[in-house]
């Protein structure tokens, strides 16, 4: 695996695979890399014939008072697990390439990006969606994939794609868990034993919401509530346990009477980190306890 941190030596690795017959697939990541990961890095080895991937921490999806500075960096280790699943190609680009001085363009997301997450992380889908912009153009044509744990970050890229014509296409990866179902997640390093546990309050949550949806109940109130109830038990600190439309991400009111498909979405925060998980019932399969 070559790891280049210069963007145009990689724009060049990219178009030299394509110029050779291959179909190329894009992981972004921001690094930390865990079993998450490495399952998108081989889901993109089983669609294309030349996989890249890029660790980059973007200053420009944090908040003032978020976890840019200590968001967990280990760039070799990274590198080593990427070359163990036979990723082709590594790009860790400096800051300073990503956004050159003076720089002043954005790209923003409409609607998708104000509910949920970005209600609470302003600007944070503006971040995301310029980065993702940024190394699509210097990927070119490909394959890119992401994990359906960041739900509406997914869709916000998907949205992306079609306005701006982009000659990518979208992969979500289903959500991997550790075994007693918590979502796999860099952050979740910060957790001391204690709030490990702790943590499990978001797939209890999850697990109740569609226990009921399986049983024949669409009432969003009642879904929301099963949801909320081991989250609450779980941490005071909550952003949101909602019930929502999979595809636009609006927010459904508690007398709705839902579809074949909901997505319930939770981020709340045990300790000090900040923690996210959903789930598409009627969709996803989710663990059993």
């Amino acid at each position: 695996m070559h790891v280049l941190h210069d963007v145009e030596a990689f724009r060049n690795a990219c178009s030299e695979a394509r110029r050779a017959g291959h179909r190329v697939a894009l992981v972004p990541t921001m690094g930390a890399l865990h079993e998450g990961h490495l399952t998108l890095a081989r889901e993109a080895r089983r669609h294309a014939a030349f996989v890249a991937c890029t660790v980059f921490v973007n200053p420009t999806q944090f908040g003032p008072n978020e976890d840019f500075a200590r968001y967990p960096r280990d760039l070799e280790g990274d590198a080593r697990k990427l070359a163990s699943v036979g990723v082709d190609l590594l790009l860790a680009p400096p800051v300073e390439v990503m956004y050159p001085s003076g720089e002043q363009t954005r790209v923003r997301v409409g609607s998708l990006a104000e509910p949920l997450c970005g209600a609470f992380r302003p600007g944070h889908f503006e971040g995301v969606a310029t980065i993702v912009t940024k190394l699509f153009a210097l990927t070119g044509p490909c394959l890119a994939v992401f994990g359906r744990k960041d739900y509406q970050q997914l869709q916000v890229i998907r949205r992306l794609v079609r306005d701006l014509l982009l000659p990518v296409e979208i992969l979500g990866v289903p959500t991997v868990r550790e075994p007693d179902g918590l979502a796999m997640s860099s952050r979740n390093l910060y957790l001391q034993p204690d709030e490990r546990q702790q943590a499990l309050g978001l797939i209890r949550g999850l697990r109740a919401a569609d226990s009921l949806f399986r049983q024949g109940e669409r009432r969003a109130g009642v879904l929301r509530a099963a949801a909320l109830a081991p989250v609450e038990e779980a941490t005071p600190w909550i952003d949101y346990v909602s019930v929502a439309d999979p595809d636009t991400l609006s927010i459904w009111a508690d007398e709705v009477s839902v579809g074949e498909r909901v997505l319930v979405a939770i981020a709340a925060r045990v300790g000090n980190t900040r923690l996210i998980d959903n789930a598409v019932l009627g969709e996803d399969t989710l663990p059993l306890p």
